[in-house]
Formats: structure tokens, sequence, C-alpha cells
């Protein structure tokens, strides 16, 4: 199972306000970590999902993932002017983990409702609020499919 989540405000999150743009002091959005884990133990590829678009950017994205040890996995970002939906549609993971966008516009700034429709039935929503984590997300890969 191939499981794309995005890393700002889903799995990282800023510090305080004066840090929401220094994405190399990010941290984890509760037991992420953890649980990202649980799930590549069962087998699970992680798909990073990031936001930033400049190379100098993804290297600060992976300092943080590797800071924090989370699980191994690529990091996808947007590339040549291309949208998240995309950006997603490129790699079409079976499950796409993304937050509700609260504090940015919400709906119209999330990835999957942009993606086009005969591809949404391939791929598996889960949204999650904005800076709560995947915690209450099923450590069981079976349910998270079905959650």
């Amino acid at each position: 199972m191939k499981i794309a989540v995005f890393l700002h405000g889903t799995i990282t999150m800023h510090k305080d306000e004066s840090s929401l743009h220094d994405f190399a002091s990010y941290i984890p959005v509760g037991d992420s970590v953890a649980k990202l884990q649980k799930w590549t133990d069962q087998g699970a590829g992680i798909l990073y999902l990031s936001s930033n678009e400049e190379v100098s950017e993804i290297e600060k994205d992976k300092g943080v993932l590797k800071r924090f040890n989370f699980p191994e996995g690529e990091i996808i970002y947007r590339q040549n002017g291309e949208s998240y939906a995309q950006m997603v549609e490129k790699i079409m993971p079976d499950v796409l983990i993304e937050d509700d966008c609260e504090s940015i516009g919400g709906e119209v700034e999330m990835c999957y409702p942009q993606i086009k429709p005969k591809l949404k039935s391939k791929i598996k929503e889960i949204v999650v609020k904005e800076f709560e984590g995947l915690d209450h997300l099923p450590d069981d890969l079976q349910e998270l499919a079905n959650y």
C-alpha cells in the first residue's frame, strides 16, 4: 500500500507563529512518527507531500524528517508549475492523507477535491483536522484503507 501524506499542517507544524515559514524548525504533530512507523512495519510505503517547491526548502523538509526519525520515504513536491492535484495524480497513492487547510482557506486549498473525477475513485482520501495529526487513525493498514 502506498500512502501519501502531507507534511506541513498534517504531520509537521511550526513551533509558534514566528516560525511559520521556517520549515527547518518544524516539529512532528502528536505521535505522527510512531503512527507512520506502524504502517511501514506492515509494509506500507510512505510518500511525503511538501508544500515547498524549491530544492533548498525540500532539503529543510528532509532535515526535519531525519531529525525526528520519520520512516524512510520520498518527498514529493510540485514542479514546473503543477498543481497539488497534478502532483498527486502523478504518483497515484492508494491512500491520500491531508489536513483540512482551515488556516489557508479550507476545501478550495485541499488537494483531493481538485483531482480528476476518474482518478478519485482509485485514491482513498482521509482528511484530518489541521495541526491535530494522525493519532486517531487506525494502526492497522486494512482498517486505514476502509476508514
